[in-house]
């Protein structure tokens, strides 16, 4: 009698992909989640499987870790363990179908698939092959679950966002493409957990630790950097990017990620805040925790943990590099979703983890996981470093005016830290405004108590006439007020200065000194001017620090208001031709227009990206055209995957430091 053989083993990656929402991934691999069964079906060839006499058998490998477990026709199987069971629909002798199954508790990462055949009088073994388990957000017993489907839509399946930049009352969103889908990207995720000091001290430890995102996620924080490992990316925060790629530059995840495989894991130069969290957000999203990234305005960096950030003027209005602490205009870090078992259900949920390399950590240099709720409770107690995260969202600033070392007069604002914290609006590109996850606080107003100051004979602000924008002249309004009953001879001082996010201002491009006579019980207001020409050579990704001291003359009171402010760049924009008709596998041309707002001639390189729209980067040569002349160029892109896609362009200007980008969503639909 012939032997029961195995001929093929189908994996039925269509079906699986379709029923654990692993579509997209360009894996080589069968890739599924956890706590969900997968279905294999075997061709078997000499004679038929007998139910009665034979038994399979499956052994799943995750590394030197091992589990082995019979084929059974039960699928009642326990949760907590691997299991497999054949089709419930019927037992096909000659090409049975079974279902694997794992806990929803189980380890991720790459599982080696074997299959032994038990007869009355024999024993084979095969190689079947080899699979990826990611985390399962669709699962109510994973502890990465989220309850709604458009938050799984869009915290693990988008493969493109928005990333917040700039000021409170000016946001700026950048798009970005994360790429999850692309290939190689989930493979390079995989890679990173294997890179890790974790793996390499105790590979078996690593391997189980796995199966907590808690535990991951401090892995992934830490390679994100590379200042403890090799990890994906080198900082920089100097203006001297040679040797590698202005953070600036980066769209996309993709280019980063493989860069660093390509070069047998060596950092990728360079990074900021956004690009560290944009490709931590990758990697999250691509093993299956929801993630998603967020923008902290006025972001306290308190080197000394007492929740106050000092700041210096001179007493003409020029912030001085005098403190180790800092105000970020704004910083980028990650939330992601899973429970805390190690803390309590209440501190269940969103979870910071910042990928940036500020402080350590354990020795390391992560951050989190750190509950928002504990962060809004002020629950210091608890790990992971929310003293850290909380300071960033609740210092007090203390203003201090000096000359020559002397204390001229000095202000405390407890508002402008942490003003307005941000992130994506599910389905839509607008801001959502979560601050008050953060903090008990009010509605945002945009207002702080930086931008006006008082004493008793004096009040003074500092207002914008309008959102500056590039091109354009920077018209500012000074109000000082006499609240005494005598009249008053001022001295006025207003200094601009430009500034990196995260740093103190360089030297004053723009300033000027004013006589006031005000009489009592007074408000005067002051126009000032400043013209785009000053400004427009500096900036870059820049922004400006404006300050006024207005001095009494014969009390020497001196009274600061400021304001830090950021040029709306002018944007790119991209047209569809037939919208509403894009398919996979078809041609579609995209035109991207620009018109010049500058007062002189403009030429540059227009780069065009899109992750599943378009493979690499398309460039074109723009030259010289004129003040209000307009660029138009077409470009022909071929879709390779179904759903809402990203096109990006970008134009960098020859002799411009503006940056010129526009993005466009596009609905793909299947042929």
């Amino acid at each position: 009698m012939e032997e029961l053989r195995i001929q093929y083993v189908n994996l039925e990656h269509q079906g699986n992909h379709e029923s654990h929402y692993t579509q997209g991934f360009s894996s080589t691999s069968l890739v599924v989640r956890r706590g969900a069964p997968f279905k294999i079906t075997l061709l078997l060839k000499g004679r038929a499987f007998n139910p009665h006499s034979d038994t399979l058998m499956f052994r799943i490998l995750l590394g030197g870790l091992y589990v082995e477990f019979p084929v059974t026709f039960s699928k009642q199987g326990s949760p907590s363990q691997w299991g497999a069971y054949f089709d419930p629909k019927g037992l096909n002798p000659n090409s049975p179908s079974l279902y694997i199954s794992s806990p929803a508790s189980s380890s991720i990462g790459r599982y080696s698939i074997q299959l032994h055949v038990l007869t009355q009088h024999d024993r084979q073994g095969y190689t079947v092959g080899d699979f990826v388990l990611l985390y399962n957000p669709w699962c109510h017993e994973d502890a990465v679950y989220i309850p709604f489907e458009d938050q799984r839509e869009e915290y693990v399946s988008k493969d493109s966002g928005l990333l917040y930049m700039g000021t409170p009352k000016n946001l700026q969103s950048r798009p970005w493409s994360f790429d999850q889908y692309e290939p190689e990207i989930l493979d390079i995720c995989l890679k990173l957990l294997e890179v890790s000091p974790q793996h390499g001290r105790n590979w078996q430890k690593d391997y189980l630790g796995r199966a907590d995102p808690v535990y991951l996620s401090r892995v992934v924080s830490a390679m994100i950097n590379c200042e403890d490992d090799r990890g994906v990316l080198r900082g920089n925060w100097s203006a001297d990017f040679k040797n590698g790629v202005p953070p600036s530059k980066w769209t996309g995840s993709a280019a980063i990620m493989r860069q660093w495989a390509k070069s047998k894991f060596s950092p990728v130069m360079y990074g900021q805040c956004w690009v560290f969290a944009a490709v931590m957000c990758t990697v999250m999203r691509a093993l299956g925790i929801p993630s998603r990234v967020i923008t902290n305005f006025n972001s306290a960096h308190d080197t000394d943990g007492n929740l106050v950030i000092e700041e210096f003027y001179s007493e003409t209005g020029k912030k001085l590099s005098y403190s180790k602490d800092s105000i970020w205009n704004f910083h980028v870090w990650v939330e992601c979703w899973m429970t805390r078992p190690d803390l309590g259900a209440q501190f269940d949920g969103w979870q910071v983890l910042d990928p940036t390399p500020q402080e350590r950590s354990g020795g390391i240099f992560c951050c989190g996981p750190a509950p928002v709720k504990a962060i809004r409770d002020r629950r210091v107690d608890l790990v992971y470093d929310i003293p850290f995260v909380y300071a960033e969202v609740n210092a007090a600033v203390h203003t201090v005016i000096v000359k020559q070392g002397q204390v001229l007069s000095s202000s405390t604002d407890t508002e402008r830290v942490g003003s307005l914290i941000v992130t994506k609006t599910i389905g839509s590109p607008r801001p959502q405004n979560i601050t008050g996850n953060y903090k008990p606080t009010e509605a945002f107003s945009g207002e702080s108590t930086h931008k006006r100051g008082s004493t008793q004979g004096l009040s003074v602000s500092l207002s914008l006439l309008k959102v500056p924008v590039a091109g354009e002249n920077v018209a500012f309004t000074v109000m000082v007020t006499n609240m005494d009953s005598i009249p008053k001879v001022l001295r006025e001082h207003v200094n601009a200065q430009t500034k990196e996010y995260n740093r103190c201002p360089s030297d004053t491009f723009w300033e000027v000194h004013n006589v006031i006579r005000i009489a009592p019980h007074e408000a005067k207001a002051i126009h000032h001017l400043i013209d785009h020409a000053q400004y427009e050579s500096l900036m870059g990704d820049d922004l400006v620090n404006l300050a006024v001291v207005i001095e009494d003359e014969s009390t020497q009171e001196r009274v600061l208001a400021s304001e830090e402010f950021n040029i709306t760049s002018p944007q790119l924009s991209i047209q569809i031709a037939d919208e509403d008709s894009v398919m996979a596998h078809k041609e579609h041309t995209a035109l991207i227009v620009f018109c010049n707002p500058f007062p002189v001639p403009v030429s540059g390189l227009l780069t065009v990206t899109g992750s599943g729209l378009i493979e690499g980067e398309m460039h074109s040569r723009i030259e010289l055209f004129k003040p209000g002349g307009t660029m138009e160029r077409s470009f022909s892109f071929i879709p390779r995957m179904v759903g809402k896609k990203m096109l990006q362009a970008t134009l960098v200007l020859k002799n411009n430091s503006a940056k010129i980008i526009g993005y466009r969503m596009i609905s793909v639909k299947s042929a």
